[in-house]
């Protein structure tokens, strides 16, 4: 079983942006219920068919397949809900652990997250300078949540 325990954070300030380069990401949502989500992605030259459960604290399970990008942007355009998120995701490696940054754009436009994924939810882990206000647990940040209520459209950001 597929387990993901993530931190996620808002990201403050422009260091980050030397210390990775960015894969354009462009992902739908399935219609489905609150215990679980279904998404595609294209990551650049990949895709992958995600299946997400019900977020308890931090964690989640989590299953993730690779498909042809072909298949993947036909269940975008045909499949999935709208808006899409739309992003550049940043890779940045960081003593053992890799940083996500998203910085969105389209309808998530002016919204920057970093996302980092841990081996247990009590792990401890140094913050980069960059990092700002934990926001793990405010469901509003979750990218399936973004879709349905895009940062741009908040009255309280």
């Amino acid at each position: 079983m597929g387990r993901e325990i993530e931190r996620k954070f808002l990201v403050q300030g422009e260091e980050w942006r030397s210390l990775g380069t960015g894969t354009q990401y462009r992902q739908g949502y399935f219609p489905t219920s609150p215990d679980c989500t279904v998404r595609v992605r294209v990551a650049g030259d990949r895709a992958y068919l995600t299946i997400k459960g019900k977020t308890k604290g931090i964690s989640r399970k989590e299953f993730e397949y690779p498909i042809p990008v072909s298949e993947a942007e036909e269940m975008l355009e045909e499949l999935c809900d709208r808006p899409f998120i739309e992003k550049m995701r940043y890779r940045i490696a960081i003593g053992n652990l890799v940083w996500e940054v998203d910085e969105f754009t389209g309808e998530n436009q002016g919204l920057i997250l970093a996302e980092v994924e841990l081996e247990k939810e009590n792990q401890a882990i140094a913050l980069p300078e960059w990092i700002g206000t934990e926001v793990s647990r405010d469901p509003r940040y979750f990218n399936s949540n973004l879709a349905r209520s895009p940062y741009t459209h908040w009255r309280d950001r």
